[in-house]
Protein backbone atom coordinates (compact mmCIF):
# COMPACT_ATOMS: atom_id res chain seq x y z
CA UNK A 1 0.00 0.00 0.00
CA UNK A 2 1.27 3.42 -0.84
CA UNK A 3 1.77 5.45 2.30
CA UNK A 4 0.92 9.09 2.79
CA UNK A 5 3.97 11.34 2.62
CA UNK A 6 4.75 13.09 5.86
CA UNK A 7 6.07 16.64 5.86
CA UNK A 8 9.79 17.16 6.30
CA UNK A 9 10.44 19.83 8.88
CA UNK A 10 8.97 23.15 7.81
CA UNK A 11 8.70 22.17 4.16
CA UNK A 12 5.23 21.81 2.75
CA UNK A 13 4.96 18.57 0.83
CA UNK A 14 2.26 18.29 -1.82
CA UNK A 15 3.51 15.33 -3.79
CA UNK A 16 1.84 13.40 -6.56
CA UNK A 17 2.80 9.97 -7.74
CA UNK A 18 4.50 11.43 -10.79
CA UNK A 19 6.74 13.89 -8.97
CA UNK A 20 7.50 11.70 -5.96
CA UNK A 21 10.35 10.04 -7.78
CA UNK A 22 12.04 13.41 -8.11
CA UNK A 23 11.93 14.09 -4.37
CA UNK A 24 14.42 13.11 -1.67
CA UNK A 25 14.04 9.56 -0.43
CA UNK A 26 12.88 10.71 3.01
CA UNK A 27 9.80 12.30 1.45
CA UNK A 28 8.89 9.51 -0.92
CA UNK A 29 6.03 7.15 -0.11
CA UNK A 30 8.11 4.29 1.19
CA UNK A 31 6.02 1.57 -0.31
CA UNK A 32 2.81 0.83 -2.04
CA UNK A 33 0.42 1.01 0.87
CA UNK A 34 -2.49 0.07 -1.30
CA UNK A 35 -4.78 -2.81 -0.50
CA UNK A 36 -6.72 -4.41 -3.20
CA UNK A 37 -10.27 -3.64 -4.04
CA UNK A 38 -12.34 -5.75 -6.35
CA UNK A 39 -15.68 -5.13 -7.93
CA UNK A 40 -18.41 -6.80 -10.04
CA UNK A 41 -22.11 -6.54 -10.69
CA UNK A 42 -24.58 -7.32 -7.91
CA UNK A 43 -27.93 -9.00 -7.91
CA UNK A 44 -31.02 -7.00 -8.66
CA UNK A 45 -33.57 -5.90 -6.12
CA UNK A 46 -35.95 -8.73 -6.92
CA UNK A 47 -33.29 -11.36 -6.34
CA UNK A 48 -32.32 -9.67 -3.09
CA UNK A 49 -35.87 -9.94 -1.85
CA UNK A 50 -36.10 -13.66 -2.55
CA UNK A 51 -32.61 -15.06 -2.09
CA UNK A 52 -29.12 -14.17 -1.04
CA UNK A 53 -27.02 -12.31 -3.55
CA UNK A 54 -24.98 -14.12 -6.16
CA UNK A 55 -21.23 -13.70 -6.56
CA UNK A 56 -20.27 -10.88 -8.85
CA UNK A 57 -18.73 -11.80 -12.15
CA UNK A 58 -15.85 -9.82 -13.60
CA UNK A 59 -16.72 -8.09 -16.84
CA UNK A 60 -14.86 -8.98 -19.99
CA UNK A 61 -14.94 -5.44 -21.31
CA UNK A 62 -12.19 -2.88 -20.77
CA UNK A 63 -12.03 -1.32 -17.29
CA UNK A 64 -14.40 1.56 -16.74
CA UNK A 65 -13.16 5.01 -15.85
CA UNK A 66 -13.85 6.70 -12.54
CA UNK A 67 -16.52 8.90 -14.07
CA UNK A 68 -18.25 6.42 -16.35
CA UNK A 69 -21.50 6.66 -14.38
CA UNK A 70 -23.07 10.11 -14.36
CA UNK A 71 -25.39 10.64 -11.42
CA UNK A 72 -27.37 13.74 -10.62
CA UNK A 73 -30.29 12.49 -8.52
CA UNK A 74 -31.00 12.23 -4.83
CA UNK A 75 -30.44 9.24 -2.57
CA UNK A 76 -33.60 8.19 -0.75
CA UNK A 77 -33.63 8.14 3.04
CA UNK A 78 -32.63 4.76 4.46
CA UNK A 79 -34.19 3.28 7.58
CA UNK A 80 -30.79 2.14 8.90
CA UNK A 81 -28.89 5.36 8.13
CA UNK A 82 -26.21 5.96 10.79
CA UNK A 83 -27.56 3.17 12.98
CA UNK A 84 -25.10 1.66 15.44
CA UNK A 85 -24.40 -1.95 16.35
CA UNK A 86 -25.99 -1.36 19.76
CA UNK A 87 -29.09 0.12 18.10
CA UNK A 88 -29.40 -2.95 15.91
CA UNK A 89 -29.03 -5.26 18.89
CA UNK A 90 -31.72 -3.32 20.75
CA UNK A 91 -33.96 -3.62 17.69
CA UNK A 92 -33.50 -7.38 17.52
CA UNK A 93 -34.08 -7.72 21.25
CA UNK A 94 -37.36 -5.79 21.06
CA UNK A 95 -38.54 -7.66 17.98
CA UNK A 96 -38.44 -4.61 15.72
CA UNK A 97 -35.76 -6.27 13.62
CA UNK A 98 -34.43 -9.70 12.93
CA UNK A 99 -31.02 -10.49 11.56
CA UNK A 100 -32.73 -11.48 8.33
CA UNK A 101 -34.67 -8.22 8.03
CA UNK A 102 -31.53 -6.18 8.73
CA UNK A 103 -29.57 -8.18 6.16
CA UNK A 104 -32.33 -7.74 3.58
CA UNK A 105 -32.36 -3.99 4.17
CA UNK A 106 -28.61 -3.73 3.64
CA UNK A 107 -28.79 -5.89 0.50
CA UNK A 108 -31.48 -3.62 -0.89
CA UNK A 109 -29.41 -0.56 0.04
CA UNK A 110 -26.41 -2.01 -1.81
CA UNK A 111 -28.52 -2.68 -4.88
CA UNK A 112 -30.01 0.82 -4.78
CA UNK A 113 -26.91 2.97 -4.37
CA UNK A 114 -23.79 0.84 -4.81
CA UNK A 115 -24.60 -0.50 -8.27
CA UNK A 116 -27.30 1.98 -9.25
CA UNK A 117 -27.93 5.64 -8.50
CA UNK A 118 -24.64 7.14 -7.34
CA UNK A 119 -23.00 3.75 -7.99
CA UNK A 120 -20.40 3.94 -5.22
CA UNK A 121 -18.97 0.60 -6.39
CA UNK A 122 -17.71 -0.35 -2.94
CA UNK A 123 -18.86 -3.97 -3.00
CA UNK A 124 -17.09 -6.49 -5.21
CA UNK A 125 -19.05 -9.58 -4.25
CA UNK A 126 -22.02 -10.46 -2.08
CA UNK A 127 -22.24 -13.57 0.05
CA UNK A 128 -24.85 -15.93 -1.46
CA UNK A 129 -25.30 -17.46 1.99
CA UNK A 130 -25.89 -14.18 3.83
CA UNK A 131 -29.62 -14.63 4.32
CA UNK A 132 -29.33 -18.26 5.39
CA UNK A 133 -26.68 -17.27 7.94
CA UNK A 134 -28.99 -14.52 9.20
CA UNK A 135 -31.82 -17.04 9.52
CA UNK A 136 -29.57 -19.34 11.54
CA UNK A 137 -28.59 -16.49 13.83
CA UNK A 138 -32.24 -15.61 14.37
CA UNK A 139 -33.07 -19.20 15.26
CA UNK A 140 -30.14 -19.42 17.64
CA UNK A 141 -31.18 -16.17 19.31
CA UNK A 142 -34.63 -17.63 19.97
CA UNK A 143 -33.26 -20.88 21.36
CA UNK A 144 -30.15 -19.78 23.23
CA UNK A 145 -29.96 -16.01 23.21
CA UNK A 146 -27.31 -13.88 21.49
CA UNK A 147 -23.65 -14.88 21.49
CA UNK A 148 -22.58 -11.28 22.01
CA UNK A 149 -22.77 -7.78 20.54
CA UNK A 150 -22.12 -8.92 16.95
CA UNK A 151 -24.78 -11.66 16.91
CA UNK A 152 -26.74 -11.28 13.67
CA UNK A 153 -24.92 -8.10 12.60
CA UNK A 154 -24.03 -7.78 8.88
CA UNK A 155 -20.32 -7.05 8.38
CA UNK A 156 -18.37 -6.49 5.17
CA UNK A 157 -14.78 -7.65 4.74
CA UNK A 158 -12.08 -6.63 2.32
CA UNK A 159 -11.49 -8.91 -0.64
CA UNK A 160 -8.00 -9.87 0.43
CA UNK A 161 -9.39 -11.79 3.42
CA UNK A 162 -10.05 -15.49 2.88
CA UNK A 163 -13.51 -16.98 3.37
CA UNK A 164 -14.11 -20.70 2.91
CA UNK A 165 -17.47 -20.22 1.27
CA UNK A 166 -18.89 -19.45 -2.16
CA UNK A 167 -17.09 -16.10 -2.40
CA UNK A 168 -13.75 -15.60 -4.09
CA UNK A 169 -10.69 -13.92 -2.58
CA UNK A 170 -8.88 -12.07 -5.35
CA UNK A 171 -7.28 -8.89 -4.02
CA UNK A 172 -8.98 -7.23 -6.96
CA UNK A 173 -6.82 -9.03 -9.49
CA UNK A 174 -8.11 -10.95 -12.48
CA UNK A 175 -5.16 -13.27 -11.89
CA UNK A 176 -7.00 -14.73 -8.89
CA UNK A 177 -10.43 -14.79 -10.48
CA UNK A 178 -12.16 -17.99 -9.37
CA UNK A 179 -9.84 -18.52 -6.42
CA UNK A 180 -11.67 -19.82 -3.38
CA UNK A 181 -9.83 -20.28 -0.12
CA UNK A 182 -9.59 -23.81 1.30
CA UNK A 183 -10.32 -22.50 4.80
CA UNK A 184 -11.47 -19.34 6.54
CA UNK A 185 -8.99 -16.70 7.52
CA UNK A 186 -8.76 -16.34 11.28
CA UNK A 187 -10.53 -12.97 10.96
CA UNK A 188 -13.45 -14.53 9.08
CA UNK A 189 -13.65 -17.41 11.56
CA UNK A 190 -13.68 -15.03 14.53
CA UNK A 191 -16.49 -13.04 12.93
CA UNK A 192 -18.50 -16.22 12.41
CA UNK A 193 -17.80 -17.33 15.98
CA UNK A 194 -19.13 -13.96 17.20
CA UNK A 195 -22.35 -14.53 15.27
CA UNK A 196 -21.74 -11.88 12.63
CA UNK A 197 -23.24 -12.21 9.15
CA UNK A 198 -20.48 -11.83 6.57
CA UNK A 199 -22.48 -9.84 4.04
CA UNK A 200 -19.92 -9.67 1.27
CA UNK A 201 -16.52 -8.42 0.22
CA UNK A 202 -15.40 -4.91 -0.53
CA UNK A 203 -13.47 -3.58 -3.46
CA UNK A 204 -9.98 -2.33 -2.84
CA UNK A 205 -6.90 -0.97 -4.51
CA UNK A 206 -5.61 -3.95 -6.46
CA UNK A 207 -3.06 -6.04 -4.55
CA UNK A 208 -3.58 -3.60 -1.69
CA UNK A 209 -1.88 -0.84 -3.67
CA UNK A 210 1.43 -2.68 -3.84
CA UNK A 211 1.61 -3.42 -7.57
CA UNK A 212 2.85 0.00 -8.60
CA UNK A 213 3.91 3.29 -7.07
CA UNK A 214 1.82 5.08 -9.70
CA UNK A 215 -1.53 3.47 -9.05
CA UNK A 216 -4.92 5.00 -8.33
CA UNK A 217 -6.42 4.14 -4.95
CA UNK A 218 -9.72 2.31 -5.08
CA UNK A 219 -9.13 0.80 -8.53
CA UNK A 220 -8.72 -2.87 -9.33
CA UNK A 221 -8.76 -4.85 -12.54
CA UNK A 222 -11.60 -7.00 -11.31
CA UNK A 223 -13.57 -4.33 -9.51
CA UNK A 224 -13.09 -1.04 -11.29
CA UNK A 225 -13.09 2.26 -9.39
CA UNK A 226 -14.68 2.86 -5.99
CA UNK A 227 -15.99 6.40 -5.46
CA UNK A 228 -16.00 8.66 -2.45
CA UNK A 229 -19.61 8.99 -1.19
CA UNK A 230 -19.12 12.67 -0.30
CA UNK A 231 -18.23 13.62 -3.88
CA UNK A 232 -18.38 10.92 -6.51
CA UNK A 233 -15.48 12.23 -8.58
CA UNK A 234 -13.21 12.20 -5.52
CA UNK A 235 -11.01 9.36 -4.33
CA UNK A 236 -11.79 7.17 -1.29
CA UNK A 237 -8.05 6.74 -0.54
CA UNK A 238 -5.98 3.78 0.51
CA UNK A 239 -6.32 0.13 -0.30
CA UNK A 240 -9.28 -0.42 2.07
CA UNK A 241 -11.21 2.08 -0.03
CA UNK A 242 -14.23 -0.16 -0.53
CA UNK A 243 -14.56 -0.82 3.19
CA UNK A 244 -14.37 2.89 3.96
CA UNK A 245 -16.84 3.96 1.29
CA UNK A 246 -19.28 1.15 2.11
CA UNK A 247 -19.49 1.90 5.83
CA UNK A 248 -19.73 5.64 5.23
CA UNK A 249 -22.56 5.10 2.74
CA UNK A 250 -24.41 2.88 5.24
CA UNK A 251 -24.12 -0.29 3.18
CA UNK A 252 -23.39 -2.33 6.33
CA UNK A 253 -23.08 -1.89 10.05
CA UNK A 254 -19.31 -2.32 9.99
CA UNK A 255 -16.40 -3.45 7.84
CA UNK A 256 -12.93 -4.92 8.10
CA UNK A 257 -10.00 -3.33 6.33
CA UNK A 258 -6.29 -4.11 6.23
CA UNK A 259 -3.32 -1.82 6.51
CA UNK A 260 0.36 -1.94 5.75
CA UNK A 261 0.85 1.83 5.86
CA UNK A 262 -2.23 4.05 5.80
CA UNK A 263 -4.78 1.71 4.23
CA UNK A 264 -7.19 1.67 7.17
CA UNK A 265 -6.69 5.19 8.48
CA UNK A 266 -6.62 7.02 5.14
CA UNK A 267 -9.92 5.71 3.71
CA UNK A 268 -11.47 6.14 7.16
CA UNK A 269 -10.39 9.77 7.12
CA UNK A 270 -11.52 10.62 3.59
CA UNK A 271 -14.79 8.74 4.02
CA UNK A 272 -15.60 10.32 7.40
CA UNK A 273 -15.54 7.26 9.65
CA UNK A 274 -13.55 5.81 12.55
CA UNK A 275 -10.79 3.30 11.89
CA UNK A 276 -8.47 1.29 14.11
CA UNK A 277 -5.09 0.06 12.86
CA UNK A 278 -4.10 -2.27 15.72
CA UNK A 279 -0.66 -3.15 17.00
CA UNK A 280 0.78 -5.76 14.64
CA UNK A 281 0.03 -9.09 16.32
CA UNK A 282 -3.19 -8.09 18.07
CA UNK A 283 -5.24 -9.48 15.15
CA UNK A 284 -4.20 -12.58 13.23
CA UNK A 285 -3.11 -12.27 9.59
CA UNK A 286 -3.59 -15.96 8.76
CA UNK A 287 -5.53 -16.22 5.52
CA UNK A 288 -5.03 -12.60 4.45
CA UNK A 289 -3.28 -11.90 1.16
CA UNK A 290 -0.05 -10.28 2.39
CA UNK A 291 2.34 -7.47 1.60
CA UNK A 292 4.60 -7.36 4.63
CA UNK A 293 4.49 -9.53 7.74
CA UNK A 294 6.29 -6.81 9.69
CA UNK A 295 3.56 -4.24 9.06
CA UNK A 296 0.35 -5.93 7.83
CA UNK A 297 -2.70 -6.02 10.06
CA UNK A 298 -6.47 -6.16 9.74
CA UNK A 299 -8.67 -3.76 11.68
CA UNK A 300 -12.21 -2.39 12.09
CA UNK A 301 -13.73 0.46 10.09
CA UNK A 302 -17.03 1.80 11.45
CA UNK A 303 -19.11 4.96 11.65
CA UNK A 304 -18.50 5.27 15.38
CA UNK A 305 -15.54 4.43 17.56
CA UNK A 306 -17.77 2.41 19.88
CA UNK A 307 -18.74 0.15 16.99
CA UNK A 308 -15.07 -0.17 16.04
CA UNK A 309 -14.20 -1.12 19.61
CA UNK A 310 -16.92 -3.79 19.60
CA UNK A 311 -15.57 -5.21 16.36
CA UNK A 312 -11.96 -5.14 17.56
CA UNK A 313 -12.85 -7.22 20.60
CA UNK A 314 -14.18 -10.00 18.38
CA UNK A 315 -10.96 -10.16 16.32
CA UNK A 316 -8.27 -10.47 18.98
CA UNK A 317 -6.64 -13.62 20.30
CA UNK A 318 -3.72 -15.99 19.91
CA UNK A 319 -3.41 -17.80 16.58
CA UNK A 320 -0.75 -20.47 16.26
CA UNK A 321 -0.72 -19.82 12.52
CA UNK A 322 0.51 -16.26 13.07
CA UNK A 323 3.50 -16.15 15.46
CA UNK A 324 3.15 -12.39 15.91
CA UNK A 325 -0.04 -12.93 17.92
CA UNK A 326 1.90 -14.68 20.70
CA UNK A 327 3.07 -11.27 21.90
CA UNK A 328 -0.53 -10.15 22.41
CA UNK A 329 -1.19 -12.69 25.15
CA UNK A 330 -0.99 -10.16 27.99
CA UNK A 331 -2.22 -7.23 25.92
CA UNK A 332 -5.49 -8.24 24.25
CA UNK A 333 -9.09 -7.86 25.38
CA UNK A 334 -12.40 -9.24 24.17
CA UNK A 335 -14.21 -6.06 25.24
CA UNK A 336 -12.62 -2.78 24.27
CA UNK A 337 -15.74 -0.74 25.01
CA UNK A 338 -14.67 -0.68 28.67
CA UNK A 339 -12.00 1.87 27.72
CA UNK A 340 -14.39 4.36 26.13
CA UNK A 341 -14.64 7.32 28.48
CA UNK A 342 -16.29 10.63 27.64
CA UNK A 343 -13.88 12.38 30.01
CA UNK A 344 -10.92 10.42 28.67
CA UNK A 345 -8.97 13.53 27.68
CA UNK A 346 -8.95 14.98 31.18
CA UNK A 347 -5.34 15.04 32.36
CA UNK A 348 -4.10 13.16 29.28
CA UNK A 349 -0.73 14.31 27.95
CA UNK A 350 -1.03 14.57 24.18
CA UNK A 351 1.97 15.20 21.93
CA UNK A 352 1.36 17.29 18.82
CA UNK A 353 3.51 16.02 15.94
CA UNK A 354 3.82 19.33 14.09
CA UNK A 355 5.88 17.76 11.33
CA UNK A 356 2.70 16.17 10.02
CA UNK A 357 0.95 19.56 9.74
CA UNK A 358 1.50 22.25 7.13
CA UNK A 359 0.55 20.53 3.89
CA UNK A 360 -2.89 22.17 3.64
CA UNK A 361 -4.02 25.42 5.30
CA UNK A 362 -7.63 24.30 5.63
CA UNK A 363 -6.60 21.00 7.23
CA UNK A 364 -4.46 22.98 9.66
CA UNK A 365 -7.50 25.02 10.64
CA UNK A 366 -9.44 21.83 11.38
CA UNK A 367 -6.50 20.55 13.43
CA UNK A 368 -6.17 23.77 15.42
CA UNK A 369 -9.87 23.57 16.27
CA UNK A 370 -9.28 19.98 17.36
CA UNK A 371 -6.44 21.05 19.63
CA UNK A 372 -8.66 23.69 21.21
CA UNK A 373 -11.34 21.05 21.83
CA UNK A 374 -8.78 18.86 23.58
CA UNK A 375 -7.67 21.73 25.79
CA UNK A 376 -11.26 22.41 26.78
CA UNK A 377 -11.66 18.72 27.60
CA UNK A 378 -8.76 18.94 30.01
CA UNK A 379 -5.91 17.54 27.91
CA UNK A 380 -2.36 18.73 28.47
CA UNK A 381 -0.89 19.44 25.03
CA UNK A 382 2.83 19.11 24.49
CA UNK A 383 3.27 21.18 21.36
CA UNK A 384 5.43 20.44 19.49
CA UNK A 385 6.42 16.88 20.29
CA UNK A 386 8.76 16.07 17.40
CA UNK A 387 9.59 12.54 16.32
CA UNK A 388 13.23 13.11 15.51
CA UNK A 389 13.62 10.00 13.35
CA UNK A 390 10.58 10.68 11.15
CA UNK A 391 11.40 10.75 7.46
CA UNK A 392 14.60 8.74 7.90
CA UNK A 393 13.24 5.22 7.42
CA UNK A 394 11.30 5.48 4.15
CA UNK A 395 13.88 3.72 2.01
CA UNK A 396 14.29 0.95 4.55
CA UNK A 397 10.53 0.46 4.73
CA UNK A 398 10.32 0.09 0.97
CA UNK A 399 13.22 -2.37 0.91
CA UNK A 400 11.45 -4.49 3.52
CA UNK A 401 8.29 -4.44 1.41
CA UNK A 402 10.12 -5.62 -1.70
CA UNK A 403 11.59 -8.64 0.08
CA UNK A 404 8.55 -9.57 2.14
CA UNK A 405 6.05 -9.12 -0.69
CA UNK A 406 7.72 -11.84 -2.75
CA UNK A 407 8.28 -14.22 0.16
CA UNK A 408 4.93 -13.71 1.86
CA UNK A 409 2.81 -13.71 -1.30
CA UNK A 410 4.47 -16.86 -2.60
CA UNK A 411 3.82 -18.52 0.77
CA UNK A 412 0.15 -17.48 0.67
CA UNK A 413 -0.33 -18.74 -2.89
CA UNK A 414 1.28 -22.08 -2.04
CA UNK A 415 -1.51 -22.75 0.47
CA UNK A 416 -4.28 -22.37 -2.11
CA UNK A 417 -3.62 -25.85 -3.42
CA UNK A 418 -2.89 -27.29 -6.87
CA UNK A 419 -5.89 -25.61 -8.52
CA UNK A 420 -4.74 -22.09 -7.68
CA UNK A 421 -4.87 -19.93 -10.83
CA UNK A 422 -1.40 -18.53 -10.07
CA UNK A 423 1.24 -19.98 -7.78
CA UNK A 424 3.98 -17.35 -7.51
CA UNK A 425 4.58 -13.63 -7.87
CA UNK A 426 6.31 -14.44 -11.14
CA UNK A 427 3.11 -16.08 -12.41
CA UNK A 428 1.15 -12.94 -11.50
CA UNK A 429 3.61 -10.72 -13.35
CA UNK A 430 3.32 -12.92 -16.45
CA UNK A 431 -0.48 -12.93 -16.19
CA UNK A 432 -0.54 -9.13 -16.02
CA UNK A 433 1.67 -8.86 -19.10
CA UNK A 434 -0.56 -11.23 -21.07
CA UNK A 435 -3.70 -9.39 -19.93
CA UNK A 436 -2.30 -5.88 -19.86
CA UNK A 437 -5.29 -4.19 -21.52
CA UNK A 438 -7.51 -5.26 -18.62
CA UNK A 439 -5.00 -5.39 -15.77
CA UNK A 440 -2.70 -2.50 -16.63
CA UNK A 441 -4.68 0.09 -18.62
CA UNK A 442 -3.60 2.96 -16.35
CA UNK A 443 -0.46 1.89 -14.48
CA UNK A 444 2.04 -0.93 -14.58
CA UNK A 445 3.64 -3.29 -12.09
CA UNK A 446 6.94 -1.61 -11.30
CA UNK A 447 6.89 -2.64 -7.64
CA UNK A 448 6.08 -6.25 -8.50
CA UNK A 449 9.05 -6.33 -10.86
CA UNK A 450 11.40 -4.91 -8.22
CA UNK A 451 10.13 -7.40 -5.66
CA UNK A 452 10.63 -10.38 -7.97
CA UNK A 453 14.31 -9.43 -8.32
CA UNK A 454 14.89 -9.75 -4.57
CA UNK A 455 16.41 -12.77 -2.87
CA UNK A 456 15.36 -14.66 0.28
CA UNK A 457 14.72 -13.18 3.70
CA UNK A 458 18.19 -14.31 4.78
CA UNK A 459 19.72 -11.61 2.54
CA UNK A 460 21.75 -9.12 4.57
CA UNK A 461 20.17 -6.13 2.82
CA UNK A 462 16.78 -7.23 4.08
CA UNK A 463 17.97 -8.01 7.62
CA UNK A 464 19.62 -4.58 7.87
CA UNK A 465 16.55 -2.80 6.48
CA UNK A 466 14.20 -4.42 8.99
CA UNK A 467 16.49 -3.55 11.90
CA UNK A 468 16.96 0.05 10.75
CA UNK A 469 13.29 0.72 10.05
CA UNK A 470 12.12 -0.74 13.34
CA UNK A 471 14.78 0.98 15.42
CA UNK A 472 14.10 4.38 13.87
CA UNK A 473 10.33 4.07 14.13
CA UNK A 474 10.23 2.47 17.59
CA UNK A 475 13.18 3.12 19.91
CA UNK A 476 14.34 6.36 18.29
CA UNK A 477 10.87 7.34 17.14
CA UNK A 478 7.58 6.92 18.97
CA UNK A 479 9.08 5.45 22.15
CA UNK A 480 11.74 8.15 22.45
CA UNK A 481 9.26 10.99 21.91
CA UNK A 482 6.75 9.59 24.37
CA UNK A 483 9.40 8.84 27.00
CA UNK A 484 10.95 12.30 26.72
CA UNK A 485 7.62 14.09 27.11
CA UNK A 486 5.80 11.58 29.34
CA UNK A 487 2.98 11.27 26.81
CA UNK A 488 -0.18 9.21 26.66
CA UNK A 489 -0.63 9.62 22.89
CA UNK A 490 0.61 11.42 19.81
CA UNK A 491 -1.63 13.18 17.31
CA UNK A 492 -1.48 14.43 13.75
CA UNK A 493 -3.80 14.93 10.79
CA UNK A 494 -4.66 11.56 9.27
CA UNK A 495 -4.54 13.08 5.80
CA UNK A 496 -6.00 15.75 3.58
CA UNK A 497 -9.41 15.99 1.93
CA UNK A 498 -10.13 13.55 -0.89
CA UNK A 499 -8.46 14.42 -4.19
CA UNK A 500 -9.99 14.09 -7.65
CA UNK A 501 -9.66 10.54 -8.95
CA UNK A 502 -7.19 10.64 -11.83
CA UNK A 503 -6.25 7.45 -13.63
CA UNK A 504 -3.70 9.21 -15.80
CA UNK A 505 -1.58 10.80 -13.08
CA UNK A 506 -2.47 8.51 -10.21
CA UNK A 507 -2.98 9.50 -6.59
CA UNK A 508 -2.29 12.98 -5.26
CA UNK A 509 -1.63 12.52 -1.55
CA UNK A 510 -1.06 15.80 0.23
CA UNK A 511 0.24 14.64 3.58
CA UNK A 512 -0.51 12.48 6.58
CA UNK A 513 0.79 10.85 9.73
CA UNK A 514 0.47 7.09 9.27
CA UNK A 515 4.03 6.02 8.53
CA UNK A 516 5.81 6.09 11.86
CA UNK A 517 3.18 3.98 13.59
CA UNK A 518 2.94 1.71 10.55
CA UNK A 519 6.68 1.02 10.36
CA UNK A 520 6.86 0.54 14.13
CA UNK A 521 3.91 -1.85 14.03
CA UNK A 522 2.20 0.33 16.64
CA UNK A 523 -1.51 1.21 16.92
CA UNK A 524 -3.18 4.14 15.17
CA UNK A 525 -6.79 5.29 15.59
CA UNK A 526 -8.47 7.88 13.39
CA UNK A 527 -11.79 9.63 13.98
CA UNK A 528 -13.50 12.43 12.05
CA UNK A 529 -12.21 15.88 12.97
CA UNK A 530 -14.04 18.20 10.59
CA UNK A 531 -14.59 19.15 6.98
CA UNK A 532 -12.77 21.03 4.23
CA UNK A 533 -15.15 22.26 1.51
CA UNK A 534 -17.59 19.52 2.44
CA UNK A 535 -14.97 16.76 2.46
CA UNK A 536 -14.16 15.00 5.75
CA UNK A 537 -10.71 14.92 7.32
CA UNK A 538 -9.66 12.82 10.27
CA UNK A 539 -7.29 13.15 13.19
CA UNK A 540 -5.00 10.29 14.22
CA UNK A 541 -4.15 9.19 17.75
CA UNK A 542 -1.14 6.87 17.86
CA UNK A 543 1.33 5.63 20.43
CA UNK A 544 3.24 2.74 21.94
CA UNK A 545 2.77 -0.94 21.20
CA UNK A 546 -0.38 -2.41 22.76
CA UNK A 547 -1.67 1.04 23.80
CA UNK A 548 -5.11 0.52 22.22
CA UNK A 549 -6.88 1.05 25.59
CA UNK A 550 -5.27 4.47 26.08
CA UNK A 551 -5.78 5.54 22.48
CA UNK A 552 -9.43 4.46 22.57
CA UNK A 553 -9.96 6.47 25.73
CA UNK A 554 -8.62 9.75 24.35
CA UNK A 555 -9.94 9.30 20.81
CA UNK A 556 -13.42 8.48 22.08
CA UNK A 557 -13.45 11.54 24.32
CA UNK A 558 -12.54 13.68 21.31
CA UNK A 559 -15.16 12.00 19.12
CA UNK A 560 -17.88 12.58 21.71
CA UNK A 561 -16.84 16.20 22.28
CA UNK A 562 -16.96 17.04 18.57
CA UNK A 563 -19.39 14.57 16.96
CA UNK A 564 -17.83 15.62 13.67
CA UNK A 565 -19.20 12.72 11.62
CA UNK A 566 -21.83 13.75 9.06
CA UNK A 567 -23.40 11.33 6.61
CA UNK A 568 -22.34 11.73 2.97
CA UNK A 569 -24.54 13.45 0.40
CA UNK A 570 -23.38 11.62 -2.75
CA UNK A 571 -22.74 14.84 -4.66
CA UNK A 572 -21.57 14.24 -8.24
CA UNK A 573 -18.86 16.86 -7.67
CA UNK A 574 -18.06 19.74 -5.32
CA UNK A 575 -19.54 23.12 -6.10
CA UNK A 576 -16.78 25.43 -4.89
Amino acid sequence: MKRLPENDGDKVSNLTNENLKEKPEANRPSAPARREFLRSSLVGAAAIATAAAKPLVAEESAPRSANSVVYSGDVAAFELDEITISDLQDGMKSGKYTSRSITEKYLARIDAIDKQGPAINAIIELNPDALSIADAMDQERKEKGPRGPLHGIPVLIKDNIDTADKMMTTAGSLALLGSRAPKDSTVAQRLRDAGAVILGKTNLSEWANIRSNHSTSGWSGRGGQTKNPYALDRNPCGSSSGSGAAVSANLAAAAIGTETDGSIVCPSSTCGIAGIKPTVGLVSRTGIIPISHTQDTAGPMCRTLRDAAILLGALTGIDNGDPATAESREHSYTDYTQFLKEDGLRGARIGVVRRTFGFNEDVDKVMEAALETMRKQGAILVDPAPIESAGKFGESEFTVFLYELKADLNAYLSKLGPNAPVKTLKDIIEFNEKNSTKEMPYFGQDTFLKSEEKGPLTTQEYIDAVAKARDLARKEGIDATMDKNNLDALIGPTGGPAWLTDHINGDSFGGGSSSTAAVAGYPNITVPAGFVHGLPVGISFFGRAWSEPVLLRVAYAFEQATKARKAPGFAPTLNI
